[in-house]
């Protein structure tokens, strides 16, 4: 989720919205028995000792007040490209960051790799031996990061990772291994806007320690926490990215959706923002697994976030400070749409990825729409104000199917992708009607869950539900 014109924000709409009701509670603690039970349903080895998917092991290490983490990461690769691979390539966003990324040593399978190439974002890593397929390999990577400071007077776009006077972000802070298909390996260039990124889906497991533990921040992170004497583990099945965020003055709520617990980080001037943000996500995780498919995780963390920009990770997703400042009690504003729409990425980002550089209304469209959902469930009355405020105002028009490189800048990038895209998902639903778009859109999460769809993924699952032509409408988005 992009930057908004936050002159729109001073809107006064005329809906009053119930106040919210909450628990104040700590940083949320779950048993090790407890995690066990949670991902007993995760798919088993279709191949006797090659795990599934790759797993990341992070022995972190944060001094708080030095601005400074220290890292020992553990990959375990399982090939499952179905052809032998001579090298692997990792993205490293943190590199980007001037003086920042320190890698110090890199061994694979306890052979120490000096010969590695590091360009920009890119890690090139030559492997011993070749590596054949339905076999695994272990990575080992020490580093350390000497975080940016969060700048946002003198930035083109949202600084997001690094530190602020008040709170300090991980994201997109260790490397990994880029997914590879159609014989390549999917890393992008960055770009002023969008994103650029294409995660492999992956299990984790954060091993997070503090140098000052008597003054140890407050923690929201992408994952179930287990506290063991200095050490917190935090543990995440089947996700995309996970992030970590950490401040001295946040404030905690949380409430109970279903089986998952919805956690709400903000600063204390902003409770009753923090609260109704927390309330919104929760309703929108109620209604998307009920037209989607389940939330496959046990918590989601709501994270107000020191620059004006909101943005998701896995079970975890930033919510600009700048909504909770103009938050008016209702639930026609920024405050509640975009967490309604950072919740929806947890299945059109996090269940469902795609690349988000080269085909982004995979993701943004769909997950715009599904804003349109939430008010038509729980705000029916709202849902032409939705339309009118939210989408329309912005006159969006342009073909969707547009790769962030031309979007011209953030705003008429937005316009295109998410408004229009909008309008692209809402034609289709009127064309082929509710029963076969919704059996579309849950079998799209099924076919494709934990992998990374394309057009023609898309496209193809769509064709399975409807004999209906919706050609014209195609060419109204699609430049070809």
């Amino acid at each position: 989720m992009r930057k908004f014109t936050l002159l729109l924000l001073l809107f006064l709409a005329s809906c009053n919205l119930p106040a919210p009701q909450a628990s104040q509670t700590p940083t949320p603690i779950r048993s090790a028995n407890e995690e066990i039970s949670q991902v007993s349903a995760t798919p088993l080895p279709t191949i006797p000792g090659i795990p599934v998917r790759e797993k990341y092991i992070l022995n972190t290490s944060i001094d708080y007040d030095r601005h400074f983490v220290a890292v020992d990461e553990i990959i375990t690769y399982p090939n499952h490209t179905g052809q032998p691979l001579h090298s692997l390539t990792l993205a490293i966003a943190a590199n980007l960051w001037p003086n920042c990324f320190n890698l110090t040593q890199v061994t694979v399978d306890g052979t120490l790799i000096p010969n590695y190439i590091l360009n920009a974002h890119r890690l090139d890593l030559p492997l011993p031996t070749p590596l054949a397929p339905d076999s695994v390999l272990t990575v080992n990577l020490s580093y350390s990061l000497s975080l940016p400071y969060m700048d946002q007077a003198n930035s083109l776009r949202a600084r997001i990772f690094g530190y602020s006077d008040i709170q300090m972000n991980l994201v997109n802070w260790y490397p990994f291994i880029v997914p590879f298909m159609d014989g390549e390996w999917m890393i992008r260039e960055p770009w002023s806007h969008g994103e650029y990124l294409i995660y492999p889906i992956a299990d984790f497991e954060v091993n997070l320690k503090f140098s000052n533990p008597e003054n140890a921040p407050i923690v929201a992170a992408s994952g179930f926490a287990e506290a063991t004497g200095e050490i917190t583990r935090y543990t995440l099945i089947e996700g995309r990215a996970f992030a970590i965020s950490a401040s001295r003055d946040f404030q905690v709520s949380s409430m109970k959706k279903g089986n998952t617990t919805v956690y709400s980080y903000y600063f204390p001037i902003f409770k009753n923002a923090g609260e109704a943000a927390m309330i919104a996500s929760a309703q929108a995780l109620e209604v998307f697994s009920e037209k989607f498919g389940q939330y496959p995780h046990k918590t989601l963390s709501v994270v107000i976030a020191d620059f004006k920009d909101s943005m998701e990770f896995s079970a975890l997703f930033f919510h600009s400070r700048s909504f909770y400042n103009l938050y008016d009690g209702t639930p026609t504003n920024y405050l509640t749409f975009v967490a309604v729409h950072e919740t929806g990425h947890q299945w059109w980002f996090d269940q469902v990825a795609n690349d988000q550089a080269l085909e982004p209304w995979l993701d943004e469209s769909l997950t715009t729409y599904s804003e349109s959902l939430y008010y038509e469930a729980f705000y029916p009355d709202l849902l032409s104000w939705w339309w009118s405020y939210r989408i329309d105002f912005f006159e969006p028009q342009g073909y969707i199917d547009i790769p962030v490189y031309d979007g011209l800048n953030d705003e008429n990038y937005k316009r295109i992708v998410y408004f229009n895209g909008a309008h692209f998902i809402q034609e289709l639903r009127d064309r082929i009607g509710d029963e076969a778009f919704f059996a579309f859109i849950r079998d799209y999460i099924a076919q494709k869950k934990d992998g990374i769809s394309t057009r023609e993924d898309f496209f193809r699952i769509l064709d399975e539900h409807t004999d209906t032509d919706y050609s014209d409408i195609v060419r109204g988005y699609f430049r070809k």
